[in-house]
C-alpha cells in the first residue's frame, strides 16, 4: 500500500479512484493498518506510537486539574519517562492517553472515560476539558498509557452560576524557587483539601543554577545538571521538569483544582510587555516570551482557549463561584507599561504619574470594569500578582521609596481601578497578591495620604513557598514600614501559603507559615488571621 520516496517518506500509490482522487475509505483503512492513524479518531492524524513501551514510568511529572466550571474542569498530565532527558525521553510521535473520571476516590464508579493525544508539538502534554458533570462536588481522575497508570487526583466542579452558596475554602500560593528551599509547604497544602487553589505565579525561576557559597542566602538544594539561564523552549521545558518532579508539588496539584496565573519569572525577571530586563530588542525578546508561554501552557491545567499565539497568550479570565464570588484572574505582565524610571525603587519618579501608564492594558481594563459593574456576587475577588496598595518600602523613617514594578509604578492605572470599584459600588472587593516573598495585609484607601478616607477593599499578600529561604517573623525594616504605611496592618517574613474561607457573612484569611524550608519536614502553623465582615469594608485581626 505504501512505498518510500527518495526522501524516505511514505507516499500512497494505490488509493486513487477512477477520477484520479484518493478514496477516503481505502486511504484511512491503509493508514490504520500501518499504525499511522489513531483508531477511533475518525480523522486523519499525525503518526501515532501504537502500543508504547516506555523506558521508565511515563507520568513522572504528575497530574493536575484546573480551570473548573459548574459542569467540569481541565485534567492534565505530561508523558516524560526520562524527565530531564531531551524531549523527556519521548519519541517525536503522538501517543494515545486514556483517562477516567470517577465519582468516588476508589474509582469504583466511573462516570466518564475517554482518550486524548499527547502530541510532540506540546511536549506530550495532555489537556482534557471535561464537561457534563454535576456542579459543586468532588470528582476523581486518573490517566493510563502503555500499561502504566497515574495516581488518582481529586478535582471539584464549581457551583452553578447564581446558585446560593454558603461557604468556600481555598488556598493562595506561589513563588517557589528550587534552590531556596524544600517544597514542604505543598504537602501541607495537599492536607488542607481545598475547594480550589490560586497560584499567582513565579512557578519556576529562569535564572541560572545557583551553587553553594555563591550568595549569602543558603542554597538548600542544587538543581540537577548544570543549567544556565533559560531562553529556548527546550530550556523552559527542562526547568519545569526539574520543578514538577518534586513529590510535594505533585501532591498539591493532585489534591484540588488550580486557577493558575504567571508573573515574571516564567519568562524573564520584571519583564513588561515586550520590554525585557536586559533591554533586548522587542522582536528578539518576543521569541523568548513565546517559548516561556508555550512551556507554561504545556505544564499547567489550562483550557484550549489559553494556547499561546506566538508571544501572546490569553491569561486573564473570570470564574463564578455560585452567588458567593466572582473571581477575576488578572494578567499584570503581558500588556503593562514599561516600569518607569528604569525600574527599581525610587523616592520621586514623575513618570510613575503618567496618565497613560497601565498595568492591565486597555482591553483587560475594560473587561474588568464591565465585569465589576455587572457583578452580583457577594465577594468580588481580584486574583493578581503585584501589590496594589501604596507601599513605602524605605526603612528610613525620613525617606520614601516605591517599587516601580508594583502598582506604585502605574499610579494612574491604580486610580482608574479604584474609580471603577467606587463607581460600580463593588461589593466586598478582595485583592489576592503575591510576588514579594512576604506576608502583608492592608486596606485599599480612596486616598492613601488620608488614613481616614474611605476603604474600597482589602488586599491580602501571600508570601512565597520557598523564595527567600527560611526568613523570620519580623524584621527591623518591616517594623518601620508598618509605621510608615498606616493602611497596612500586618507583615511577616516567613515562608508558607494562605488559607481563605469566604462565606455569605464574612471572609477569614489565615497566614500559614513554616518554621523552616532550607531543610525538609518544616512544621506549619497559623501566624495570623484577619476577618472582613460582608458589607463593611476593612479588616480586623481575629
Amino acid at each position: 500500500m505504501f512505498r518510500r520516496n527518495v526522501f524516505g517518506r511514505f507516499i500512497v500509490d494505490d488509493f486513487l479512484t477512477d477520477a484520479g482522487t484518493p478514496s477516503r475509505r481505502r486511504f484511512l483503512q491503509g493508514l490504520a493498518a500501518s499504525g499511522l492513524l489513531l483508531t477511533g479518531g475518525g480523522m486523519l492524524d499525525q503518526r501515532v506510537w501504537a502500543n508504547p513501551v516506555f523506558a521508565a514510568y511515563p507520568f513522572g511529572l504528575g497530574i493536575a486539574s484546573g480551570d473548573p466550571s459548574a459542569d467540569g474542569f481541565v485534567i492534565w498530565t505530561k508523558l516524560a519517562p526520562l524527565p530531564l532527558a531531551r524531549n523527556g525521553g519521548m519519541p517525536m510521535k503522538a501517543v494515545e492517553v486514556t483517562y477516567e473520571i470517577g465519582s468516588e476516590a476508589n474509582m469504583r464508579q466511573v462516570v466518564q472515560r475517554g482518550s486524548a493525544l499527547a502530541r510532540p508539538e506540546l511536549g506530550h502534554a495532555v489537556h482534557v476539558e471535561v464537561s457534563g458533570l454535576e456542579p459543586n462536588r468532588d470528582y476523581f481522575y486518573r490517566f493510563t498509557c502503555g500499561g502504566e497508570r497515574t495516581m488518582t487526583g481529586r478535582a471539584r466542579t464549581f457551583p452553578a452560576a447564581n446558585a446560593s452558596i454558603e461557604r468556600a475554602h481555598f488556598g493562595v500560593l506561589g513563588c517557589q524557587r528550587y534552590e531556596d528551599g524544600y517544597f514542604t509547604a505543598f504537602r501541607h497544602v495537599a492536607d488542607e483539601h481545598f475547594d480550589f487553589i490560586y497560584h499567582y505565579g513565579d512557578y519556576i525561576y529562569e535564572y541560572r543554577m545557583v551553587r553553594p557559597n555563591e550568595r549569602p542566602l543558603p542554597v538548600a538544594r542544587v538543581m540537577p545538571g548544570d543549567p544556565d539561564e533559560i531562553y529556548s523552549l527546550a530550556d523552559y521545558r527542562h526547568r519545569y521538569a526539574i520543578y514538577k518532579s518534586d513529590p510535594d508539588l505533585q501532591l498539591a496539584h493532585a489534591s484540588a483544582p488550580w486557577l493558575v496565573s504567571f508573573d515574571d519569572h516564567e519568562v524573564d525577571n520584571n519583564f513588561a510587555g515586550l520590554v525585557s530586563e536586559q533591554n533586548i530588542p522587542p522582536e528578539i525578546f518576543a521569541l523568548r516570551r513565546a517559548a516561556g508561554f508555550q512551556a507554561w501552557y504545556e505544564h499547567m491545567p489550562l483550557r484550549r482557549a489559553s494556547i499561546p499565539n506566538g508571544p501572546s497568550i490569553q491569561a486573564y479570565r473570570r470564574f463564578l463561584y455560585g452567588d458567593l464570588a466572582q473571581i477575576d484572574v488578572l494578567d499584570t505582565r503581558q500588556s503593562r507599561s514599561d516600569q518607569p524610571c528604569g525600574d527599581g525603587s525610587h523616592a520621586a519618579c514623575t513618570d510613575a504619574l503618567k496618565p497613560d501608564n497601565t498595568m492591565l492594558g486597555e482591553k483587560q481594563e475594560a473587561w474588568l470594569a464591565e465585569g465589576l459593574r455587572s457583578s452580583g456576587a457577594r465577594w468580588n475577588v481580584l486574583a493578581q500578582q503585584v501589590m496594589v496598595m501604596r507601599h513605602d518600602r524605605d526603612p528610613d523613617p525620613k525617606k520614601t521609596s516605591y517599587s516601580m514594578d508594583k502598582w506604585d509604578g502605574a499610579v494612574a492605572a491604580r486610580q482608574r481601578l479604584f474609580d471603577t470599584l467606587d463607581s460600580a459600588r463593588t461589593a466586598n472587593a478582595v485583592v489576592l497578591t503575591g510576588d514579594i516573598h512576604q506576608n502583608w495585609a492592608g486596606e485599599l484607601k480612596a486616598n492613601f495620604d488620608d488614613p481616614k478616607s474611605r476603604t474600597l477593599g482589602v488586599e491580602f499578600v501571600a508570601t512565597s513557598i520557598t523564595s527567600g529561604g527560611d526568613g523570620a517573623d519580623m524584621t527591623k525594616a518591616g517594623q518601620v514600614v508598618l509605621q510608615k504605611n498606616p493602611h497596612i496592618g500586618f507583615f511577616n517574613n516567613q515562608r508558607g501559603y494562605m488559607r481563605h474561607i469566604m462565606s455569605q457573612g464574612g471572609w477569614q484569611a489565615d497566614y500559614r507559615v513554616l518554621d523552616r524550608v532550607t531543610t525538609a519536614g518544616g512544621a506549619v502553623s497559623t501566624r495570623a488571621s484577619f476577618v472582613v465582615e460582608a458589607g463593611k469594608p476593612g479588616m480586623s485581626p481575629k
